[in-house]
């Protein structure tokens, strides 16, 4: 019983953690050694004079741990931290002025559409009641928290998609247009398929490396004279390849070493290399094969193109519809350093778009 609910809970969690990410900053209270005492919490930005705490910010960096490998050391810990502070702080921010707008806009949750997610919690967890109430009890939750996560999450969602999303379109003739401007978006790399030989060499020169050297030329002499390569690898080669005839890849062109491929990329197929000197060795290469690709079917990607524009095209309204938001906004800091971080987090975010 013990480890189903173990599995009950890690499975409420996953649920309630998507929706507590999109939860916007709200003033609380802690509790207090003394009687009738509350000791409130530091104030860190009032928007639209709704106020998010350190509270409210610790509970997001709490969530984004959630699901992901927790540093081992503390110094290690507090850099990832800092690192997503300015995203989560943004965050908050913006998802409460989303919050604000829905309410502006006369968004609520229903009484029956509260009970139709909760049912549907409870049907996907296995949960009854109490199992529910316990399982929200371990992330110090009611179901009045539970309800104000749904319903801000609601709110936002509705904002976006009748402020943002009904106003994006993307015709097919704008997706073939993108298909034609971007076909090397929808061509898969070229890749070559190469045979090796190496003859090992000692670093340093010296008749040694004479001897092998006049070695490896005549076995150039070889197979540029046309002599089966995969015959002759296998017979001399010292690489490890040898006994696939000198096989190599097929591998990506792009992947290859920038000396290995301003070796190999003009060659035709069938066409040895020249010799060359390596740290291994003198080493020559075979182009086996070649694959030069053609861009995928418009029809078969057009749906694909169209959902990745739309996503970018809503990105960037979205970001533009938020600016307006916080140009609009009462936005009162009582923390320098966060502001400043906040700051330069929408600044470089919307240059990414």
């Amino acid at each position: 019983m013990q480890m189903r609910m173990c599995q009950l809970m890690t499975g409420l969690a996953a649920f309630v953690s998507a929706l507590a990410m999109a939860q916007p900053g709200r003033s609380q209270s802690l509790s207090s050694d003394v009687p009738g005492a509350v000791v409130f919490e530091r104030i860190l930005v009032k928007v639209n004079g709704e106020v998010i705490s350190q509270g409210d910010l610790e509970e997001a960096q709490v969530e984004a741990f959630r699901g992901r490998a927790v540093p081992q050391s503390e110094a290690a810990l507090r850099q990832v931290v800092q690192e997503l502070t300015p995203q989560l702080i943004t965050l908050t921010v913006d998802n409460l002025l989303l919050v604000q707008r829905g309410r502006e806009m006369g968004y609520d949750l229903t009484d029956e559409q509260f009970d139709e997610i909760v049912d549907g919690i409870k049907v996907e967890n296995g949960f009854d009641d109490a199992q529910l109430a316990a399982g929200l009890s371990v992330d110090g939750m009611t179901m009045a928290d539970l309800r104000q996560v749904v319903e801000e999450q609601m709110l936002i969602q509705q904002v976006q998609q009748i402020e943002v999303n009904r106003r994006i379109s993307m015709t097919g003739f704008e997706a073939r247009e993108y298909y034609e401007e971007n076909l090397e978006e929808f061509t898969p790399p070229p890749t070559v398929t190469l045979r090796e030989i190496l003859i090992a060499a000692p670093e340093g020169g010296g008749t040694l490396d004479q001897a092998v050297r006049m070695t490896a030329e005549a076995v150039h002499g070889r197979v540029a004279g046309g002599e089966d390569f995969a015959g002759v690898a296998a017979e001399v080669s010292d690489a490890a390849s040898k006994d696939s005839g000198g096989l190599v890849g097929p591998i990506e062109l792009g992947d290859l070493a920038e000396g290995v491929r301003a070796r190999v990329e003009d060659l035709e197929v069938g066409q040895v290399s020249t010799l060359e000197r390596t740290p291994a060795g003198y080493h020559m290469l075979q182009l086996a094969s070649r694959t030069d690709p053609e861009p995928a079917d418009f029809d078969e990607i057009r749906d694909s193109i169209v959902d990745s524009v739309f996503e970018s095209r809503r990105l960037g309204a979205l970001e533009d519809y938020l600016a307006s938001l916080r140009e609009a906004a009462i936005i009162e800091w009582n923390d320098e350093t966060l502001q400043s971080l906040f700051e330069e987090y929408v600044k470089t975010r919307a240059a990414g778009l």
